[in-house]
């Protein structure tokens, strides 16, 4: 297999959001969502964007509190996070002032039941004017409507959807190691709905190949693949 990022159209959304964001007036928020059901490839393409564009990743965790979230953020600043929460603030604050960086916070679903590290960002953004990327589940954006002054800054969303046939092709394209069917590749596309199970495919059927010494896939042998 083809050690290859394949940009899908979902990470082609994902880094036409990041662009409009850095490239918004100065005036304009700059902070985006970017929502979607697991197995969409959303942390993947998040740790990606984050190497692309020189920006700080955080995963928040459960139970995670502001002062844990800025520590956190402090640590990824190259800083020694201080005592109180206000000082750690400013700490980043001073920071990201003289060096700007995009953030983008992962798994932002766990910052929903308590919005005090929500706000808390907003509030890193009105001081810095950095662009912050909240990337969760499909229901973050419904959970987030429900605190109007939080979602209507939100300036750009964009929505991760289910591979379509075209994105398995462009994956097998880029990354297999064995030429495939449009058969085998519809196949796929009906059978595996994660990025995970696409390319444990993938990698299933570059072994049979090579064992077997075939050069092409088809439908026959997908078919004892996915028993049937």
């Amino acid at each position: 297999m083809k050690p290859k990022f394949v940009q899908t159209k979902n990470v082609k959304g994902f880094i036409n959001l990041v662009q409009d964001l850095k490239n918004k007036p100065e005036n304009i928020t700059k902070i985006g969502l970017v929502y979607g059901n697991a197995g969409l490839g959303k942390t993947k393409t998040a740790l990606y964007l984050s190497f692309q564009f020189d920006s700080i990743y955080i995963r928040a965790t459960n139970k995670m509190t502001t002062k844990w979230f800025l520590e956190e953020l402090t640590k990824e600043l190259d800083e020694i996070p201080r005592f109180f929460t206000a000082d750690i603030f400013r700490q980043c604050v001073n920071v990201l002032k003289n060096k700007p960086q995009m953030i983008i916070v992962d798994e932002v679903d766990y910052l929903l039941s308590d919005f005090k590290t929500i706000e808390t960002l907003r509030d890193l953004h009105d001081e810095t004017g950095i662009p912050i990327v909240f990337v969760g589940m499909s229901l973050v954006k419904h959970k987030l409507k429900k605190h109007t002054h939080l979602f209507d800054r939100i300036s750009e969303i964009y929505n991760f959807t289910e591979f379509e046939y075209s994105d398995i092709k462009q994956i097998v394209d880029e990354i297999s190691e064995v030429d495939m069917t449009k058969e085998v590749i519809s196949a796929i596309h009906q059978k595996a709905k994660s990025f995970r199970k696409i390319v444990e495919v993938i990698n299933t059927l570059e072994n049979i190949a090579q064992i077997n010494g075939i050069k092409m896939i088809d439908e026959n042998i997908v078919r004892e693949v996915f028993g049937g």
